[in-house]
């Protein structure tokens, strides 16, 4: 046998001159071993959307514990474990590699970039994320998934068995705060590579000012990773600590602080609620304005209002904790701090209707997502502004009414917002355009069942329903509305049901959709759908904030921006 080598790529020939196919050129290898953005990218939304479907199973079996009083469908340990890993697994392990998966793909082509910086801790990013993922959910096979909530708050997550610090077998909080550990490694390897992509890799002409806003939400997003994360690893640590070491981090009898996992997890939990709606943010950025065949409104304050957001958002953490007992003067300034940070946020959705308004708009899928996400997302934010207020907040904390804020936030904000752009991309990622009927039709039917679900848990949470209670009497006046919220939540099971089905037809029927479906604006569309490898046969040069539809229409030309920069 002897080997040759080709450019980086050694290969193996026999003594008869026949060539013997190395595993990395294998169909399965290519993926397995692969440095690429776009199919790295692609094995980012493909894992996410699968976490979303188990999360979202998990959600149907919370509903179906609490669609009718005095429930037997769960055991109180094993609802505690199916709460939890919901919480963990949309949050961790659907929105972040989703996002991540749009990052990979989406950010070097807006660029005019050939790669991500560094491919190969891009590979490693995602292999990471993976390992954690199939770790946390793998506890359920011993009967030790996590049981303490999403928000693992100590020092109820310090006892085992029963007792704080004794060794026995039961791990269901070492298996979440190890598995979190690993997913924040893979965030951080992530974040760095893409602040140095968007850094360093624009193409030729294309200043910080004319970068597109969906790239501006990703770094943003990486920059707050980055500084959010840290307090997490740390409040993690010290509490395998307790756990495993007899340390007393969080034990008052001992010297301890039991608010300091709190004050720990917050400062990294409210900046993570703008990880996940940030790059939402730049999706519906990208999507308005070719649908309104107008360029966005207001683009500097757009971008800026997001740089905003980020610096606020490690100033409002203890609005979380309004109740825990904080002094009169912290209560004020974090209220304070989290009704300022609403004005970068309104900011945002005035320029989007701006965008809109006087357009030629197409309602097509992506808009009709995209469009949705405004109204949710309005809703999210103003019963999240009502939070900030602290005698409000004390009536209606821990109460169902939180719940229905944070799902507004993230189902109705961020899952439209994913829908939004795998509908507008999906011709980039295959070729293929996704049947627009079906589009619609699964847009209705989720919108539908999301409200139906979380509008509901406002007037439970008014009405007194705690959160995290695995079941209730009848007596409460809350009967009627978790039988809604649960058919809700069907309703949207069968919207993903649909959404699913239009993939796969899609994939086999689907359209021919060419290079540029949509008659786009960013430099994503000026290339082959999907991208040759090298993504570019030549880098761009770029010219204005709209470079791909400025080369289309020169005489329509955005001058402006040209001359400004």
């Amino acid at each position: 046998m002897a080997t040759r080598t080709i450019g980086e790529h050694t290969t193996a020939t026999t003594t008869t001159g026949v060539r013997r196919k190395r595993f990395s050129e294998s169909y399965i290898g290519e993926w397995i071993t692969t440095t690429d953005h776009k199919q790295l990218g692609l094995m980012y939304l493909i894992t996410g959307f699968f976490f979303f479907v188990v999360g979202g199973m998990e959600a149907l079996l919370i509903r179906t514990q609490l669609a009718l009083p005095n429930g037997k469908v769960l055991s109180p340990e094993v609802y505690n474990q199916i709460f939890t890993m919901h919480g963990t697994t949309m949050i961790f392990l659907f929105v972040i590699p989703v996002l991540s998966g749009f990052g990979n793909y989406i950010v070097p082509l807006m660029l005019g970039a050939r790669d991500m910086a560094y491919p190969r801790m891009n590979a490693f990013g995602f292999w990471l994320l993976l390992l954690g993922g199939i770790f946390m959910q793998s506890s359920f096979l011993i009967g030790q998934a996590p049981n303490g909530g999403w928000f693992m708050y100590a020092p109820l997550s310090e006892l085992v068995a029963g007792h704080a610090y004794e060794a026995t077998p039961h791990m269901n909080a070492d298996f979440w705060l190890l598995g979190t550990t690993l997913l924040g490694i893979s965030s951080i390897t992530g974040s760095l590579n893409f602040v140095v992509t968007i850094f360093k890799l624009r193409a030729p002409g294309m200043s910080i000012n004319r970068m597109p806003l969906f790239s501006w939400m990703i770094l943003v997003m990486s920059f707050l990773l980055l500084f959010a994360l840290p307090s997490l690893t740390v409040a993690s640590v010290l509490l395998l600590l307790d756990r495993h070491m007899g340390s007393h981090f969080y034990q008052y009898g001992n010297g301890g602080d039991p608010l300091l996992w709190q004050h720990l997890f917050w400062s990294f939990g409210h900046p993570e609620v703008y990880i996940l709606i940030l790059p939402a943010f730049g999706i519906i950025s990208e999507v308005l304005p070719v649908f309104s065949r107008k360029p966005i409104f207001g683009y500097t304050f757009i971008a800026w209002s997001g740089v905003a957001i980020g610096f606020l958002s490690f100033t409002v953490w203890a609005h979380h904790m309004f109740a825990v007992g904080l002094p009169s003067v912290a209560q004020a300034f974090f209220a304070t701090s989290t009704t300022l940070i609403a004005i970068p946020t309104a900011v945002k959705i005035f320029n989007w209707l701006a965008t809109i308004f006087g357009g030629k708009i197409r309602l097509n899928a992506p808009m009709l997502f995209a469009l949705g996400f405004i109204a949710m997302f309005l809703i999210g934010g103003l019963n999240g502004a009502a939070l900030a207020v602290v005698p409000f907040d004390y009536q209606i904390t821990d109460s169902y009414f939180v719940v229905a804020h944070i799902h507004y936030v993230l189902f109705g904000g961020t899952a439209l917002a994913v829908f939004a752009g795998i509908y507008y991309w999906f011709p980039k990622f295959t070729g293929k355009l996704m049947d627009d009927r079906l589009g619609k039709w699964h847009f209705w039917v989720t919108f539908i069942g999301l409200n139906l679900t979380f509008f509901p848990m406002h007037i439970m949470g008014i009405l007194g329903m705690p959160r995290r209670v695995y079941t209730y009497p009848g007596n409460l006046g809350w009967n009627d509305l978790n039988l809604m919220a649960s058919v809700g939540a069907l309703i949207i099971g069968i919207g993903v049901i649909l959404f699913m089905l239009n993939i796969i037809k899609s994939l086999k029927q689907g359209q021919a959709a060419g290079d540029d479906p949509w008659d786009a604006f960013t430099l994503e569309w000026d290339t082959t759908s999907p991208p040759k490898k090298y993504n570019f046969l030549e880098i761009p040069v770029v010219r204005s904030r709209r470079p791909f539809y400025d080369k289309k229409y020169p005489e329509h030309a955005d001058w402006k921006s040209v001359v400004e920069h």
